[in-house]
Protein backbone atom coordinates (compact mmCIF):
# COMPACT_ATOMS: atom_id res chain seq x y z
CA UNK A 1 0.00 0.00 0.00
CA UNK A 2 1.10 3.53 -0.75
CA UNK A 3 -0.51 6.92 -0.41
CA UNK A 4 -0.74 9.69 -3.00
CA UNK A 5 2.28 11.36 -1.33
CA UNK A 6 4.40 8.42 -2.58
CA UNK A 7 3.45 8.95 -6.26
CA UNK A 8 6.30 9.26 -8.74
CA UNK A 9 6.61 8.66 -12.48
CA UNK A 10 6.92 4.95 -13.24
CA UNK A 11 5.18 3.75 -10.05
CA UNK A 12 2.91 0.78 -10.83
CA UNK A 13 -0.58 0.53 -9.29
CA UNK A 14 -3.16 -2.27 -9.25
CA UNK A 15 -6.68 -1.02 -10.09
CA UNK A 16 -9.71 -2.50 -11.87
CA UNK A 17 -8.01 -5.89 -12.44
CA UNK A 18 -5.19 -4.23 -14.39
CA UNK A 19 -1.76 -2.80 -13.67
CA UNK A 20 -1.21 0.89 -14.42
CA UNK A 21 2.02 2.86 -14.57
CA UNK A 22 2.01 6.56 -13.63
CA UNK A 23 3.04 8.58 -16.68
CA UNK A 24 2.63 11.97 -15.02
CA UNK A 25 1.02 13.38 -11.89
CA UNK A 26 0.25 16.78 -10.40
CA UNK A 27 -0.56 17.61 -6.80
CA UNK A 28 -3.23 20.33 -6.76
CA UNK A 29 -4.17 22.47 -3.75
CA UNK A 30 -7.16 24.61 -4.70
CA UNK A 31 -7.90 27.74 -2.68
CA UNK A 32 -11.16 26.23 -1.54
CA UNK A 33 -11.71 22.57 -0.81
CA UNK A 34 -9.45 19.57 -0.23
CA UNK A 35 -6.20 18.89 -2.09
CA UNK A 36 -6.11 16.19 -4.77
CA UNK A 37 -3.68 14.49 -7.14
CA UNK A 38 -4.40 14.48 -10.88
CA UNK A 39 -2.67 11.57 -12.67
CA UNK A 40 -2.21 10.18 -16.17
CA UNK A 41 -1.99 6.40 -16.08
CA UNK A 42 -0.98 3.88 -18.74
CA UNK A 43 -2.41 0.36 -18.59
CA UNK A 44 0.46 -2.10 -18.94
CA UNK A 45 -1.73 -4.95 -20.19
CA UNK A 46 -3.87 -2.94 -22.61
CA UNK A 47 -1.58 0.00 -23.42
CA UNK A 48 -4.45 2.48 -23.02
CA UNK A 49 -3.95 5.73 -21.13
CA UNK A 50 -6.49 7.25 -18.78
CA UNK A 51 -6.70 10.21 -16.45
CA UNK A 52 -7.72 9.66 -12.84
CA UNK A 53 -8.00 11.98 -9.87
CA UNK A 54 -7.15 10.77 -6.36
CA UNK A 55 -7.95 12.57 -3.10
CA UNK A 56 -4.81 13.65 -1.22
CA UNK A 57 -3.71 10.96 1.23
CA UNK A 58 -5.79 8.24 -0.48
CA UNK A 59 -4.30 4.74 -0.17
CA UNK A 60 -3.61 2.74 -3.36
CA UNK A 61 -2.36 -0.80 -3.96
CA UNK A 62 1.08 -0.91 -5.58
CA UNK A 63 2.17 -3.73 -7.89
CA UNK A 64 5.57 -5.39 -7.66
CA UNK A 65 7.03 -5.03 -11.13
CA UNK A 66 10.59 -5.92 -12.14
CA UNK A 67 12.61 -4.78 -15.15
CA UNK A 68 14.58 -7.64 -16.62
CA UNK A 69 17.19 -7.29 -19.39
CA UNK A 70 16.44 -9.29 -22.53
CA UNK A 71 17.85 -9.53 -26.03
CA UNK A 72 15.60 -9.51 -29.10
CA UNK A 73 16.31 -12.60 -31.21
CA UNK A 74 13.82 -12.79 -34.09
CA UNK A 75 10.19 -12.47 -35.14
CA UNK A 76 8.15 -15.42 -36.38
CA UNK A 77 4.47 -16.35 -36.69
CA UNK A 78 4.31 -16.99 -32.90
CA UNK A 79 5.39 -13.42 -32.08
CA UNK A 80 8.56 -11.64 -31.04
CA UNK A 81 11.19 -13.87 -29.43
CA UNK A 82 13.42 -12.62 -26.62
CA UNK A 83 16.19 -14.20 -24.54
CA UNK A 84 16.83 -13.36 -20.88
CA UNK A 85 20.46 -12.19 -20.73
CA UNK A 86 20.94 -13.65 -17.22
CA UNK A 87 19.22 -17.07 -17.40
CA UNK A 88 19.29 -17.52 -21.22
CA UNK A 89 15.61 -18.58 -21.17
CA UNK A 90 13.64 -17.69 -24.29
CA UNK A 91 10.12 -16.29 -24.43
CA UNK A 92 7.76 -15.29 -27.20
CA UNK A 93 5.66 -12.14 -26.78
CA UNK A 94 2.73 -10.66 -28.69
CA UNK A 95 3.19 -7.49 -30.75
CA UNK A 96 0.73 -5.52 -28.56
CA UNK A 97 3.19 -5.66 -25.62
CA UNK A 98 5.85 -3.74 -27.59
CA UNK A 99 5.45 0.02 -27.97
CA UNK A 100 7.30 0.42 -31.31
CA UNK A 101 7.99 -3.07 -32.70
CA UNK A 102 9.05 -1.69 -36.09
CA UNK A 103 12.22 -0.24 -34.48
CA UNK A 104 13.42 -3.60 -33.06
CA UNK A 105 16.47 -5.11 -34.75
CA UNK A 106 18.05 -8.51 -34.16
CA UNK A 107 20.35 -8.63 -31.13
CA UNK A 108 18.99 -5.42 -29.59
CA UNK A 109 18.89 -5.18 -25.78
CA UNK A 110 15.53 -4.25 -24.23
CA UNK A 111 13.93 -4.24 -20.76
CA UNK A 112 10.84 -6.38 -20.20
CA UNK A 113 8.53 -5.38 -17.33
CA UNK A 114 7.44 -8.52 -15.49
CA UNK A 115 4.76 -8.77 -12.78
CA UNK A 116 6.82 -10.21 -9.92
CA UNK A 117 4.02 -12.20 -8.23
CA UNK A 118 2.82 -14.28 -11.20
CA UNK A 119 5.79 -13.87 -13.61
CA UNK A 120 3.69 -12.53 -16.50
CA UNK A 121 5.35 -10.14 -18.95
CA UNK A 122 3.55 -6.76 -19.07
CA UNK A 123 5.42 -4.66 -21.63
CA UNK A 124 8.68 -4.25 -23.53
CA UNK A 125 10.70 -1.05 -23.11
CA UNK A 126 13.09 -0.15 -25.91
CA UNK A 127 16.15 1.98 -25.14
CA UNK A 128 15.52 5.74 -25.62
CA UNK A 129 17.51 5.78 -28.89
CA UNK A 130 18.37 3.08 -31.45
CA UNK A 131 20.95 3.25 -34.24
CA UNK A 132 19.61 2.07 -37.59
CA UNK A 133 20.97 1.96 -41.16
CA UNK A 134 18.98 3.68 -43.91
CA UNK A 135 18.30 1.15 -46.67
CA UNK A 136 16.38 3.44 -49.03
CA UNK A 137 15.66 7.13 -49.40
CA UNK A 138 15.23 9.54 -52.30
CA UNK A 139 18.36 11.62 -53.00
CA UNK A 140 18.24 15.14 -51.56
CA UNK A 141 18.15 18.12 -53.92
CA UNK A 142 21.09 20.51 -53.55
CA UNK A 143 20.23 24.05 -52.50
CA UNK A 144 16.87 23.02 -51.03
CA UNK A 145 17.95 23.59 -47.42
CA UNK A 146 16.32 26.95 -46.73
CA UNK A 147 13.61 25.22 -44.71
CA UNK A 148 13.96 22.23 -42.47
CA UNK A 149 12.16 20.00 -44.95
CA UNK A 150 11.93 16.27 -44.30
CA UNK A 151 11.77 13.24 -46.58
CA UNK A 152 10.79 9.62 -45.85
CA UNK A 153 13.56 7.05 -45.36
CA UNK A 154 13.21 3.29 -44.90
CA UNK A 155 15.55 1.85 -42.24
CA UNK A 156 16.90 -1.70 -41.90
CA UNK A 157 13.94 -2.86 -39.77
CA UNK A 158 11.42 -1.77 -42.44
CA UNK A 159 10.17 1.27 -40.50
CA UNK A 160 9.73 4.62 -42.25
CA UNK A 161 11.41 7.58 -40.53
CA UNK A 162 11.22 11.21 -41.66
CA UNK A 163 14.79 12.53 -42.10
CA UNK A 164 16.30 15.86 -43.24
CA UNK A 165 17.14 16.28 -46.95
CA UNK A 166 20.92 15.98 -46.44
CA UNK A 167 20.69 12.38 -45.12
CA UNK A 168 21.45 9.79 -47.81
CA UNK A 169 21.14 6.05 -48.23
CA UNK A 170 23.54 3.67 -46.34
CA UNK A 171 24.02 6.11 -43.44
CA UNK A 172 23.54 5.17 -39.79
CA UNK A 173 21.05 7.41 -37.96
CA UNK A 174 19.88 7.63 -34.36
CA UNK A 175 16.10 7.27 -33.95
CA UNK A 176 14.13 8.34 -30.87
CA UNK A 177 12.03 5.30 -29.84
CA UNK A 178 9.51 7.37 -27.85
CA UNK A 179 8.05 8.99 -30.98
CA UNK A 180 9.89 7.29 -33.88
CA UNK A 181 11.58 10.51 -35.04
CA UNK A 182 15.06 11.18 -36.46
CA UNK A 183 17.54 12.43 -33.86
CA UNK A 184 20.97 12.67 -35.54
CA UNK A 185 23.50 10.98 -37.81
CA UNK A 186 25.83 8.47 -36.14
CA UNK A 187 29.49 9.31 -36.65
Amino acid sequence: MASTADFKNGLCLEMNNDIFSIVEFQHVKPGKGAAFVRTKLKGLRTGKTLEKTFNAGEKVVTARVEKRPHQFLYKDDMGYNFMDTETFEQMSLEERLIERPNLLKDGQLVDILVHAENETPLSVELPPFVELMITYTEPGIKGDTATNALKPAIVETGATVMVPLFVDQDIMIKVDTRDGSYSERVK
